[in-house]
């Protein structure tokens, strides 16, 4: 159920024709849509994480990816209707209840508008949760409509702590959720937001998302890992640029493989007079090289658009 307020306004029509939209493609923004098996209070109390990781090659430069980098963050205002913080001087943070968090980005260059990243978590249920992200759209990404190759990094981004969450969710529901700090330890500065988050939702909403009667609250078994990180569904199905890619892949997979397997019929079925040496080394060559592109493009499909793994001990 979606309720629309509207405000009535006489001025509203001639505001709206005033407004001229954005045309520059480096401002344009990214749209993508993805459902995961993890509940609200999870994933909303980390899109620092997210978004940070997100934005931090595109938005905010390139960082130690070994020795890291300070993140100080101070809060500023938290009420009823969210609250607001600050990372860097260029770093302000947003949440809105219940489930919308923003960061802008403001520009070195005074010229330069600032960059806003969104991040929507709309629970669907308990243990299941419809992430909606805006972020600002790659250039070349937009030119040339690969959309997807920014979202196989950012799914990367996203998915990294898929799993952990969901065992930190199944802690927490066995500790209560009055007790989490108890489970969870967040000592660095860093994690402000989370902290924040976490009492926000304590003080305003009793630790819990309020399902009503339509749920009890429990979460549903864990799923096997093939499911809980399935891309394919969770993310892929529903966008037109990915699944076109997925598409596109497939189809010249099998091209290849085709190729391959009619350069081996042809050389076989032709008598050794009828064809040079110079065309059957050629002929033989080709499959080889079809075969071994097919099998590649196999593996390069299922990675980054059915399963990535992802195992923290090795990074």
């Amino acid at each position: 159920m979606v309720i629309v307020t509207v405000y009535v306004d006489r001025t509203c029509w001639k505001s709206g024709r005033q407004a001229v939209p954005g045309d520059s493609p480096a401002t344009a923004d990214d749209l993508q849509v993805k459902d995961d098996p993890l509940t609200i209070q999870c994933y909303a109390a980390c899109p620092t994480d997210a978004i940070a990781g997100l934005t931090q090659d595109s938005c905010t430069g390139k960082r130690d990816r070994e020795g890291g980098f300070p993140i100080d963050i101070n809060m500023h205002k938290c009420d009823k209707n969210g609250y607001t913080s600050t990372s860097l001087p260029d770093h302000k943070w947003n949440f809105v209840s219940p489930c919308l968090f923003q960061i802008t980005i403001t520009k070195e260059s005074v010229n330069q508008q600032p960059e806003i990243v969104v991040f929507l978590c709309i629970p669907v249920s308990p243990g299941n949760s419809r992430l909606i992200i805006v972020i600002p759209k790659n250039f070349w990404s937009n030119l040339f409509g690969v959309r997807w190759l920014d979202h196989i990094f950012q799914n990367l981004v996203i998915d990294s702590d898929l799993y952990l969450l969901r065992v930190e969710e199944e802690k927490l529901i066995e500790a209560g959720s009055s007790n989490w700090q108890k489970v969870c330890f967040v000592p660095t500065k860093a994690d402000a937001n989370v902290i924040a988050y976490r009492m926000w939702l304590k003080k305003y909403a009793g630790g819990q998302f309020d399902w009503g009667t339509k749920f009890n609250g429990s979460l549903p078994p864990t799923p096997p890992r093939l499911q809980l990180m399935d891309r394919y569904s969770s993310h892929v199905v529903n966008c037109k640029s990915c699944s076109g890619a997925y598409k596109g892949f497939n189809a010249l997979k099998i091209s290849l493989q085709v190729f391959s397997v009619a350069s081996v019929a042809i050389m076989a079925a032709t008598k050794h007079e009828m064809i040079s040496v110079a065309t059957r080394n050629t002929l033989t060559a080709a499959a080889i090289m079809c075969f071994v592109g097919s099998k590649w493009l196999s593996h390069f499909i299922y990675k980054n658009f059915h399963f990535h793994d992802y195992i923290h001990a090795s990074k």
